[in-house]
């Protein structure tokens, strides 16, 4: 019994590290001065389910389903407190936090869907910049750090802890 709650713990632990890496990337000026996505909520959004479909996609690939199911429940938690931080009570928070499942769960999607960087380009243009064509250059830049980040996290055991996204440009 007391092992079981000892690994939960350690369990937490590593879920609350990894979850701040993927935030703590997502947050980085970068995106906002080099690759121009909007810093605005929903910017910021966007960048945190890009950051966690790298992550949950190398814990998937190593078969760590019950982690990155740990990860995707903390990070919709911080949505739920973020929203109730903005002031949306209670008969509101359902249906925005449907709203941002599927947003999420879509993003994840499509860029799981991306065969190759220009078609991940072409799903970062959608989601993050939503169409805006002006910004298809940003939008090949960004999928390029993708995949470079995506390169560097194969080379890392998020199991363990180890979240290495590269170096920004």
């Amino acid at each position: 019994m007391l092992n079981a709650l000892r690994k939960s713990a350690e369990r937490r632990k590593l879920v609350e590290r990894l979850c701040a890496g993927i935030i703590a990337r997502a947050r980085a000026g970068e995106f906002f001065a080099i690759f121009h996505v909007p810093d605005t909520i929903d910017g910021r959004f966007d960048l945190v389910t890009l950051h966690a479909w790298l992550v949950l996609s190398r814990l998937q690939e190593t078969g760590a389903r019950d982690l990155a199911q740990g990860i995707t429940d903390s990070l919709f938690i911080g949505f739920d407190e973020a929203l109730r931080d903005l002031g949306v009570g209670d008969m509101g928070l359902g249906p925005r936090m449907k709203k941002m499942a599927n947003a999420f769960y879509g993003r994840v999607q499509a860029y799981g869907a991306a065969a190759n960087e220009a078609e991940l380009a072409g799903a970062i243009l959608r989601n993050i910049y939503r169409g805006d064509a002006a910004r298809d250059a940003d939008a090949q830049t960004l999928a390029g750090y993708v995949s470079r980040a995506r390169a560097q996290l194969e080379q890392c055991d998020p199991s363990n802890g180890a979240l290495d996204f590269g170096a920004m440009p």
